[in-house]
């Protein structure tokens, strides 16, 4: 940014800090300007200068704090800019000025900061000279050392400023024969002295704050070695005098328990090492990671030794960087140096160890010693793989799991080169994992499976033979390789597979066969799972093999034929197999790297590759007529693997080959079609469905045939496929060939032939699209539509006549049940509107039922939605609703490129049809608002709201379709936008309730935020209050159209939504909201115990009745108090009297007795109440889990009325229910308290003695449920 645009901010403040600098300008610019000096930086410089004097004259630095602050950010600015000699002349004055602020306690942190730029500006202007003058002296010298000293300041943004300017001033040095800035060693020496003066205080804790001097010390600390940090990388590398004292200095912080001194101190040695990577500067890296290695820690320090170890390994990484041949040398006595520490007994040391050691395999050894390897190089490994194979003696056999990384390391990095020197590692780690006591079989898996990919499997398998096919005595056998070899095998010889594993499948196979057809043994099964692995090799062994033209003749395409034909169970493996022989190669052929690198990945050159598919075109030709065979006489869930080794194969069979054998299967294909065309119309029957386990009809597989190869054929043969795409598409009675049909278009799109032949032939394409339409089945309806897309994708600007021809049919598919069509519409409506966008003419006298005097009309967005606008008019509801959901889609996608004009008409549009009594149409209606409201510009949308808030508050009591949740979601976001104040403003009377529940609402989330953030604050925070909010929406504009607020606030505010949205209610339901809110929140399981009961025995049938969804109270009544009756004779008249109590009876039943006979009744009911209740948990639409809110049968609606009220509604419901009295009953004896009814109303009590509240119906002890 230059000096006038810096100036011209400031000229124009938008913060109120910056009025005084802008005033201080104004003034210096008049001043310039009335002595006519021009607006030069050095006049700038000479006035501002000026000032500086005037505002720092005081002992304490400042007289007017701020003048001075503006007069130094002004002088920082422009300093920048001024010349060199200038500055340098200017130096000890502005220092003069500037060093009691910089020195002063008191001054501010502005004036601090703009100081330091200024002495910035000065430094690196300074030449040799300059730079020669001691500290002693006013000179750039002792600017340096202030700002080290305010490189530590406990200000974070003075500090940051500092440490900025010594960057600045380490990196910009005068021109001198040295490489290192002069002041360096200084900045080195005083940083490092810093940290030391910190580091040596002692510790001690003050008795008062039972605070340490080490915790004190810490920030002090973390701050120096930042500084270090800096000036490492800045200075050209740190001084070679100072690296030893500087490594001490970092050991020693390491051992701190603080993670935070032990990370900055890894910072420093990494930025160490970065800055020592170049070759200028390497020379001090021998002297660095000399002085690292005599701080060896001792071999049980578990504090200090992991740190030392990732430093070292740190280190020898860069050294392989600059000198790859010196480290490698060396890379054996490092090995043997850090491999002692495995045998410690700390953990934390062997795992360090192990990583160091897998370092010094990865990044010492380079790769020229395992491409182009000398009889020095070779020594070198045998000495490093011998101190590798020594790690697995009984010395470090408690660092086992440890070296078994190593030794897998080992493997990958060495390669193909570890054949003959691995042998000894791969058997004894092969005998260690057939032992059964051994307890490492997973990571012994690991190095095998290492030393497979690494060196191959015949090498392994020379050393741990299988043993299978005739076991010698006093030789485990070793099928358990079997699966490593599957997971492992890759690039290797195809040949070991024939000889091997192949003759090891035929003598598994030949004892299943000598079983016959008798009872399968445990053993023939282990055979036949033999079979199977075996088979399961051969995938791996076909990525890239290095004997594919040797190995791969026609006895063996021959024997793979015969598998396919005879053995479906492996089929999946032959197919992946022979898919991978092409693939492998074509990918090293595509892949764009060095062919050094290449080789070393692969062993497997370009010219090999292509030499490789050379030879598997030969075959081509005969495998495909194989492979179509099978793919005829598979099952459709079982055809995939062919399908796609079928189109591997395609992709490298010569183009005669690909045209003799499409027109085999065109021509099979046709006179399949002329069967069926042929057929009488009453035979003409929709197929039925098939089974799993039947085979489909000929013409489907032979369409599956000719979409794969139609990427393949050339241009003359598009014709053919278009017209027989058009013999198939009038056949509305077989849908599946009709979907085929549609595949096939957008198929040839993914092909450079078909692409162009798409465009030449778009005119043909449309016709058929257009023609096809009346014969579309619906399962068909989502390829239709991308068939369509891909025409349109690649239509010319002169037939733009296409897409109002096809465009009542998209708007119609955004109402499509299917989920996949409707996405296919609304994708298809945006590309559309693209389209139409790009500019053309359409000539609509070419769209069908128009007329041919029509006008050519200019294409562009706007005319596109005047076309689908045009279905508003629909007769149909279906089609008016279907008309608005395609006008949302598009207003959401191109409202930014839209007239404004366009958009207010489309919102005055909708705004009527909000009044119409369709629900369809009004849904789509609210889903319009609703974009319109979340994606337009406020000044649109504001001035349509004085009709909108009505036309929505119509539908805000209207409980089908959610009309009423819609409604108050679009009221929420208008709410957040526009303001509460806007909405209330066009909102009726009898709709502020609804405004004022929201925001209540609103106010309600708040504040359980809040709790939620003090809960959390104060560590009181439970799982449950924690909530991850996750998007369920796929795109934007499903979210715009079906996201609200959180479903919890929703549901938490319905009540109070209830109550309020009607004013003529709210007093009748108040009481019932009332006794709603002070429910418990719902959710979770819960135990029922009572405290001094035995443990509850959950195997018990009596567990259940003990188990509530919702807490149970501590010490209440469970259930109503039963009361033993008994019959007794009146004295006086001797009339019997039924139902008298006894004094038991007013004994409270506070728990189940052991004995209790109910408690299964109980258990039962539970259950009932927990699946079939008022609150059961239910799945809706798309698996979505929800709580029932419908009202029972029988239930009270009024909380607050009287018990014959209560009766009289129950009575009128013409049903019974669980819990209720039945048509025309009246509540008596027997009969339970109704759900809504007072607890305390008296005349509510004591109705059915003997009888507990029913919920969900209950299980007596005769008759069944009651």
């Amino acid at each position: 940014m230059s000096l006038e645009d810096k100036l011209e901010k400031i000229r124009s403040p938008k913060l109120q800090n910056q009025r005084e600098t802008s005033v201080v300008l104004s003034a210096v610019e008049d001043t310039l300007r009335d002595q006519k000096h021009g607006q030069s930086p050095t006049a700038y410089f000479a006035a501002l200068l000026a000032l500086l004097g005037q505002a720092l004259v005081g002992s304490n630095g400042t007289t007017n704090k701020e003048l001075a602050s503006a007069v130094v950010y002004l002088l920082d600015l422009v300093t920048e800019h001024v010349p060199a000699p200038l500055l340098r002349s200017k130096f000890s004055q502005i220092l003069t000025s500037l060093a009691p602020v910089l020195t002063s306690e008191d001054a501010e942190a502005p004036l601090l900061r703009s100081s330091i730029g200024c002495l910035e500006s000065l430094l690196v202007a300074q030449d040799a000279a300059a730079w020669a003058l001691p500290q002693t002296q006013i000179g750039p010298r002792r600017a340096v050392a202030g700002l080290l000293l305010l490189a530590s300041n406990p200000k974070p943004k003075v500090r940051k400023r500092a440490q900025e300017a010594i960057i600045t001033v380490l990196k910009n040095p005068p021109p001198s024969p040295s490489l290192d800035h002069p002041v360096a060693d200084m900045c080195a020496e005083t940083a490092l002295r810093t940290a030391s003066d910190v580091l040596a205080i002692p510790d001690a804790r003050n008795k008062k704050t039972k605070v340490s001097t080490h915790d004190q010390r810490q920030p002090d600390l973390l701050h120096a070695l930042h500084l270090i940090k800096i000036i490492a990388p800045a200075a050209g590398g740190w001084p070679s005098k100072k690296i030893e004292p500087l490594c001490e200095l970092l050991m020693a912080v390491s051992r701190s328990s603080n993670e935070y001194l032990t990370m900055s101190a890894f910072e420093v040695f990494e930025v160490l090492f970065i800055g020592l990577a170049d070759q200028i500067s390497s020379a001090k890296l021998p002297r660095l990671m000399e002085a690292i290695s005599e701080l060896k820690p001792s071999r049980d320090d578990s504090q200090l030794l992991p740190p030392w170890l990732a430093v070292i390994s740190r280190g020898y990484d860069v050294s392989a960087q600059i000198s790859r041949e010196e480290t490698f040398q060396e890379l054996p006595k490092l090995f043997d140096m850090v491999s002692a520490f495995l045998s410690s007994s700390s953990h934390d040391i062997r795992v360090s160890a192990s990583e160091c050691l897998i370092s010094f395999l990865v990044n010492c050894i380079p790769d020229t010693v395992i491409l182009e390897q000398s009889v020095y190089d070779e020594k070198i490994l045998e000495r490093l793989v011998l101190a590798a194979e020594s790690l697995l003696s009984v010395r470090y056999q408690t660092a086992w799991m440890e070296v078994f990384n190593v030794e897998a390391a080992l493997f990958q990095v060495l390669k193909w080169r570890a054949s003959t020197l691995g042998r000894n590692i791969v058997h004894t780690i092969g005998e260690l994992r057939a032992s059964d006591a051994f307890n490492g079989k997973k990571e012994a898996d690991t190095v095998l499976g290492s030393a497979i990919r690494a060196v191959g499997p015949q090498t392994v398998l020379e050393t741990l033979p299988l043993n299978l096919i005739k076991p010698q005595e006093g030789q485990p056998g070793r099928a358990w390789l079997l699966p490593l070899l599957r997971d492992n095998v890759i690039n290797t010889e195809l040949s070991h597979f024939r000889t091997e594993f192949i003759p090891l499948s035929e003598a598994m196979y030949q004892r299943v066969i000598d079983h016959g057809e008798s009872e399968k043994t445990v053993e023939i099964k282990i055979f036949e799972t033999i079979v199977h692995q075996t088979w399961a090799l051969f995938p791996g062994y076909c990525n890239l093999p290095l004997d594919l033209t040797d190995a791969f003749d026609q006895p063996f395409a021959e024997l793979l034929s015969n598998l396919l034909y005879s053995q479906p169970n492996l089929r999946t493996n032959i197919c992946r197999g022979l898919q991978t022989l092409v693939e492998s190669n074509q990918e090293v052929l595509a892949v764009e790297i060095d062919e050094k690198v290449l080789q070393l990945q692969s062993r497997v050159t370009k010219s090999q590759a292509q030499s490789n598919v050379d030879h598997l075109a030969q075959f081509a030709g005969n495998l495909l007529a194989v492979l179509f065979n099978v793919y005829s006489q598979t099952l459709p869930q079982y055809r995939g693997h062919i399908l796609q080794c079928i189109n591997a194969y395609l992709s490298i069979t010569p183009e005669a080959e690909v045209l003799e054998t499409f027109a085999r299967v065109t021509d099979t294909l046709e006179s399949s079609l002329k069967e069926i065309t042929t057929q009488p119309p009453s035979e003409k029957q929709p197929p039925k469905e098939v089974s799993p386990n039947q085979m489909p009809p000929t013409s489907h597989t032979l369409m599956d045939l000719i979409i794969t190869i139609s990427i393949y054929l050339p241009l003359p043969t598009f014709p053919r496929l278009l017209t027989l795409t058009s013999h198939i598409l009038p056949l509305n009675y077989d849908a599946q060939l009709q979907k085929k049909a549609y595949k096939l278009i957008p198929r040839l799109a993914t092909s450079t032939n078909g692409a162009l032949a798409l465009q030449t032939r778009n005119e043909d394409l449309q016709s058929l699209l257009i023609s096809s339409a009346p014969t579309a089945s619906a399962p068909t309806r989502r390829d239709r539509l991308l068939a369509i897309a891909t025409a349109i994708d690649h239509l010319p600007a002169s037939d733009l006549h296409f897409i109002p021809s096809v465009l009542s049919e998209v708007v119609i598919a955004t109402k499509e049940v299917n989920e996949k069509a409707r996405s296919a519409s609304f994708d298809l409506l945006v590309l559309m509107g693209r389209k139409m966008s790009q500019g053309g003419a359409i000539e609509q006298a070419k769209i069908p039922h128009m007329g041919h005097d029509a006008p050519t009309v200019p294409a562009s967005l706007e005319e596109f939605c005047t076309m689908v606008s045009a279905g508003l008019v629909g007769s149909t509801p279906h089609m008016v609703s279907a008309s608005i959901t395609a006008l949302t889609r598009i207003l959401f996608e191109f409202h930014a490129e839209l007239q404004r004009s366009v958009i207010e008409d489309f919102i005055s549009t909708i705004d009527l049809f909000l009044s119409s009594p369709n629900r369809e149409i009004v849904a789509s209606c609210l889903g319009f608002t609703k974009v319109a409201v979340t994606a337009l510009p406020k000044e649109i949308v504001e001035p349509k709201l004085a009709t909108l808030v009505p036309g929505l508050l119509g539908w805000s009591r209207e409980h089908k379709g959610r009309f009423r949740t819609k409604v108050k979601h679009i009221f929420e976001r208008m709410i957040r936008r526009f303001g509460v104040a806007i909405i209330e403003r066009y909102t009726p009377e009898e709709g502020k309730p609804l405004i004022h529940n929201i925001r209540k609402s609103k106010e309600r989330k708040k504040r359980k935020k809040s709790e939620i953030a003090a809960a959390a604050a104060t560590g009181e925070l439970e799982e449950d209050g924690r909530t991850d909010k996750k998007t369920r929406f796929e795109s934007e504009y499903e979210e715009a159209i079906y996201g609200s607020e959180d479903d919890s606030d929703s549901n938490s505010a319905s009540s109070d939504n209830d109550r309020t949205i009607d004013p003529a209610k709210s007093s009748s339901k108040r009481s019932i909201n009332t006794n709603k809110n002070k429910k418990e929140a719902k959710g979770g399981t819960y135990i029922s115990n009572p405290p001094n009961a035995d443990p509850l025995d959950l195997l018990s049938p009596s567990a259940l009745s003990h188990i509530s969804t919702t807490k149970p109270l501590p010490l209440t009544l469970k259930h109503p108090p039963r009361l033993k009756t008994k019959t007794t004779r009146d004295p006086e008249n001797g009339k019997l009297v039924f139902g008298a109590t006894t004094d038991e009876a007013e004994d409270v039943v506070m728990k189940d007795e052991p004995g209790d006979e109910a408690s299964l009744e109980g258990g039962i009911n539970a259950y009932v109440e927990a699946i079939r209740g008022r609150d059961a948990l239910i799945r809706g639409r798309g698996g979505r889990l929800k709580f029932s809110n419908k009202r029972r049968r029988g239930e009270n609606v009024d909380g607050d009325g009287d018990g014959e009220e209560g009766e009289g509604r129950r009575e009128k419901s013409g049903k019974g229910g669980f819990g209720s009295a039945g048509k025309g009953e009246k509540r008596g004896v027997g009969i339970g308290k109704g759900r809504g009814e007072k607890k305390g109303d008296p005349k509510m009590q004591r109705r059915g003695l003997g009888v507990g509240k029913v919920r969900g119906g209950r299980v007596g002890k005769v008759g069944g449920r009651r």
